[in-house]
Formats: structure tokens, C-alpha cells, sequence
């Protein structure tokens, strides 16, 4: 990523226009005092002025415009990656969606507000003490002394806020994924009578998130207090040493003569010496946050290790197969199936019938061990909740391919047991809308079915195709999968014992 290096000259700039700015008021004043034209100090005030105002424009239009550039292809590959290529590990929904969205829009925030800023809090003051120095090397040098313990308080600030940072973006994607999964229950929920136990549990990862952002409010204010101190601290041992020198009251001996000039000037610029900082203080909640969300996406925008191309379907072989996720671990599995043939996974929810599913599709990469690669165009999937559109029932069929024509989609629903659907309900001009709203959960399974039949792919992937389905159809769809076997390759997720029997192989988990 780039350092947004362009927009930190113009702060910089911004630090030189208020020099300008600050000769011009002790020019234009020390005029005034001696009877003069004040005009050459009243031209660099506005020089200065100017100087500030288009800088500070600058500097915040190309923090914003670099931070877009260099986000951008960051979130092009995460949402490639999120929505259809291996994973290092299975991310829930509700944690997808907040690294796709939250954690990219906090490394932007973090590029665009704080990157720039960074080097000028580094430059700056150093800057500033520097054109002190020129009317004042004490000034100056009181400047930089009270700079050596502010660093030191700001040092053990920002450790304080990054462990917060990490607390409080964890709770956010708990909250998140939380929220996101309850909610595709909410049928359920409502059936059970389960909403105040929902409530309260939503209601206290919801506490967790507030208290930990406040605990992130509690360490950035006491950042703020930290400058603020040492600010206003500079400010005033500039104004009580000019003073003192002015008047000659001074209780020690300096090697220096002040005139009004001088140090009006070195008291002007003074409050520009924690400038710098105080932008980078009113920044460095993003870059916590920022740096916290990239420590979660760069696992997931690192390239994968490279495995051998894909070679058109000539079969599947899993060997020592592991998927390890948190508090949870599954096999090592090893099966083999050929052009043809079904194997069947079973075991109870929750083993990782689905999980293992994906690694064979390729979705999800294995912790360990290994799968035959394949090419996407040679995988069907029949998942337990498939896809559905808002349009009629034959566009969701055609999604497997858009060539297809009437007769073909009416083939394959009379195939899978969808003719009484068909002709109680108009058809394929079946209206749809996202949730296939009137559509049963064994239907849903039937449509999956028909739409992975009509891609005409080799290798077919059924998570639990004969649930949600009376006895009478699951023996149905059941002996359709063993003539299919016969000429296409298929790997099924399923509890149905009467199902796992007919397959040529099972694999328990």
C-alpha cells in the first residue's frame, strides 16, 4: 500500500505556511509599535493564510483519492476470494460480511487519515522548532524538552489502545455473525418461542461491544489529555521565558538578546509544535482499528499454496484430509471415486459432512492433507438451501445454463419430482422472490437437484438431498442418484441411511 506521501508534503507545506503566517503577525505588530506601515507583515499574513488553507485542502483530497487507489484492488480480491475461491478456513456469514465491508472501509479510513499525518507528526514539530530556532534557539529547545516525555506517554497509550482495538473488533465480528445467523432463524425462533432468550443473548454481545468500545473512548481520551497537557505546557514556558527575557527579569543567565520581533514570533509559532501531533492523535483510533482489521484480512488476501493445475474430470481422491477450525477438528478422511460412482459422507450435524463438501469443491482449503484438483466448470453443487433469485422458478433453473431451453428444464423437473409444482402453481412462469417464499424445504432441495442435473457437470455434490422429504419421495430421489451414478460421479451428505446404502462407498464421520 502505498504512504500517501504526496498528501504528507502538503501538511508540511501547511506547517510552512504558518511560519509565514507567524513573521508576518510579530512583523505587522512590531510595526504598529514603532509607528511604521504594517503592509510587508500584513501581505505575509495572508501569503501564509493562503498557503494553509490550500494545503490542508490538498493534503485531505489526495489522502482520500490514494487511500480509494490502494483499497480498491484489496477489496476486489477479498470479495473474489469471500464469494467463490479457497478459503484458509470457513468464515461464517455474518464474519464475512464484516471483513468485506467494515475491516476494508477501516484500512481505507486508516490510509486516508492516518498515513498522511504519520509522517508530518514525525517532520513537523521538528519542522516548527527548527524556525523557532531561528528567533529563539531556547524557545526551541524548551519545545523539544517537553517533546521527550510526551512521547513517552503516548508510546504507553498506544499499546494500551491496540490490545482495545483487537478486543473491540473481535467483539464486532462475534456481533455480527451472531446477528446474521439468528436472524436466517428467525422462523424458527418464532416457532420455538425462543425470542426473549434470542433477545437477551443478542443483547449481551451487544454489551460487549459497547463496553469494549468504550474502553477504546476511555485510552484515546486519555491520549488526548496526555497532548493536551504537554501542548498548552510548550505554549506556556515559550510565553513565560519571552515575557521574562523581554522584561529582563530572567532569574539565570541566557546566551541570548530577544527584541519584541523575535519573540512575538517564537510565541505565534509555538501552538504549531503539537499541531502535527494533535492530527495524529485525532487519527489514531484508525489506525487501531485499521491495523487490527488488517491482521484479519491478510491471512485471507495471501495466496494460497500453489497446487497442480486442474486437469478435466477423471475422478476425485482425498487422502488424509484434515479441516481444523477453533475448537473443532475433522479427520483425517481419505476416499476415492472414479468417473463414476457415489460415495456417501454420513454422520451426525455438526461433523463436517458440508465442510468436507467443500474442500472438495475446492472452497475451502484443507488444513492438511490433500484433494485432487479440480475445475470449477466440472462441479454441480446441490446445496440443503440453494440459491433462488427474484424472477420466475425457470430463470433459478436456467442459472446452471442460460442456453437451456423449455423442453430441457421440464425434463429435469420431472426428473427430481417437481411435475406436481409445476402444474399446480403456472408452470415454469412460477414467480420467485429471494427466499422462495411458498416453496417448501423438500422443493427447495428438488429445484437445487434439477439445476445441478441440468449443468450437465461430471462431478455432483448433494448436501442432504432427500431431507425435508416423505418417505415415499426420498426413495425417489434416493434410486434417481444410483442411475445417476451410473454415468456421473456423486459425493452426498446425508443422514438417510436408506440412502447412504445404495452408494459404493461411505465415508463416517
Amino acid at each position: 500500500m502505498r504512504k500517501n506521501s504526496r498528501a504528507g508534503a502538503f501538511w508540511l507545506l501547511d506547517i510552512g505556511g504558518a511560519a509565514i503566517f507567524a513573521w508576518g503577525l510579530a512583523t505587522a505588530v512590531a510595526a504598529l509599535i514603532e509607528g511604521s506601515t504594517p503592509l510587508t507583515g500584513v501581505l505575509a499574513m495572508l501569503v501564509g493564510g493562503v498557503i494553509r488553507a490550500l494545503s490542508g485542502f490538498a493534503a485531505q483530497a489526495l489522502a482520500i483519492r490514494e487511500a480509494q487507489n490502494s483499497v480498491a484492488p484489496l477489496r476486489v480480491r477479498l470479495q473474489r476470494r469471500l464469494l467463490g475461491e479457497a478459503l484458509p478456513r470457513a468464515i461464517p456469514i455474518g464474519e464475512s460480511a464484516a471483513i468485506a465491508i467494515d475491516h476494508v472501509d477501516r484500512i481505507e479510513a486508516h490510509a486516508a487519515r492516518f498515513l498522511p499525518v504519520r509522517h508530518a507528526a514525525a517532520i513537523g514539530p521538528l519542522l516548527v522548532a527548527g524556525c523557532v530556532a531561528v528567533a529563539s534557539p531556547i524557545a526551541a529547545a524548551i519545545l523539544i524538552g517537553t517533546l521527550i516525555p510526551f512521547v513517552l506517554g503516548m508510546i504507553l497509550a498506544g499499546t494500551m489502545a491496540r490490545r482495545a482495538a483487537d478486543a473491540q473488533l473481535r467483539a464486532l465480528e462475534q456481533l455480527s455473525d451472531l446477528f446474521v445467523e439468528r436472524l436466517r432463524s428467525l422462523a424458527m425462533i418464532r416457532h420455538f418461542g425462543a425470542g426473549e432468550r434470542i433477545t437477551r443473548q443478542i443483547g449481551a454481545a451487544t454489551q460487549g461491544v459497547a463496553t469494549r468500545t468504550l474502553a477504546v473512548l476511555r485510552i484515546a481520551f486519555l491520549s488526548s489529555g496526555v497532548l493536551e497537557f504537554f501542548a498548552a505546557l510548550s505554549v506556556a514556558l515559550v510565553a513565560v521565558y519571552c515575557g521574562f527575557s523581554l522584561l529582563g527579569i530572567l532569574p539565570f543567565p541566557v546566551p541570548e538578546t530577544l527584541n519584541f520581533r523575535e519573540a512575538l514570533f517564537a510565541l505565534a509559532l509555538a501552538p504549531e509544535f503539537y499541531l502535527p501531533m494533535r492530527r495524529l492523535a485525532a487519527a489514531y483510533h484508525e489506525k487501531q482499528l485499521g491495523e487490527a482489521a488488517r491482521a484479519v484480512v491478510e491471512p485471507l488476501d495471501r495466496p494460497l499454496p500453489a497446487s497442480p493445475a486442474a486437469a478435466p474430470f477423471g475422478g476425485l481422491e482425498a487422502q488424509d484430509v484434515t479441516i481444523a477450525w477453533p475448537g473443532a477438528r475433522i479427520g483425517p478422511v481419505s476416499f476415492s471415486l472414479g468417473r463414476t460412482g457415489m460415495v456417501a459422507l454420513t454422520g451426525p450435524t455438526g461433523s463436517g459432512k458440508t465442510s468436507l463438501l467443500a474442500v472438495c469443491a475446492g472452497q475451502v482449503a484443507p488444513s492438511d492433507g490433500a484433494v485432487t484438483p479440480l475445475r470449477s466448470e466440472d462441479i454441480a453443487w446441490a446445496a440443503q438451501r440453494p440459491l433462488v433469485v427474484p424472477g420466475t422458478l425457470r430463470d433459478n433453473l436456467a442459472l446452471a445454463r442460460p442456453d437451456a431451453g423449455d423442453d430441457e428444464i421440464c425434463a429435469v423437473c420431472s426428473r427430481v419430482g417437481l411435475d406436481p409444482l409445476l402444474a399446480a402453481r403456472g408452470g415454469l412462469d412460477l414467480p420467485l422472490d429471494h427466499r422462495a417464499a411458498g416453496m417448501s424445504g423438500g422443493e427447495l432441495r428438488r429445484l437445487g437437484l434439477a439445476r445441478a442435473l441440468l449443468s450437465g457437470r461430471p462431478l455432483l455434490l448433494c448436501d442432504e438431498p432427500t431431507a425435508d422429504l416423505d418417505a415415499a419421495s426420498a426413495e425417489q430421489i434416493g434410486a434417481l442418484l444410483a442411475e445417476l451414478a451410473t454415468t456421473h460421479a456423486i459425493i452426498v451428505a446425508t443422514h438417510d441411511m436408506a440412502l447412504a446404502v445404495r452408494a459404493q462407498a461411505e465415508v463416517r464421520l
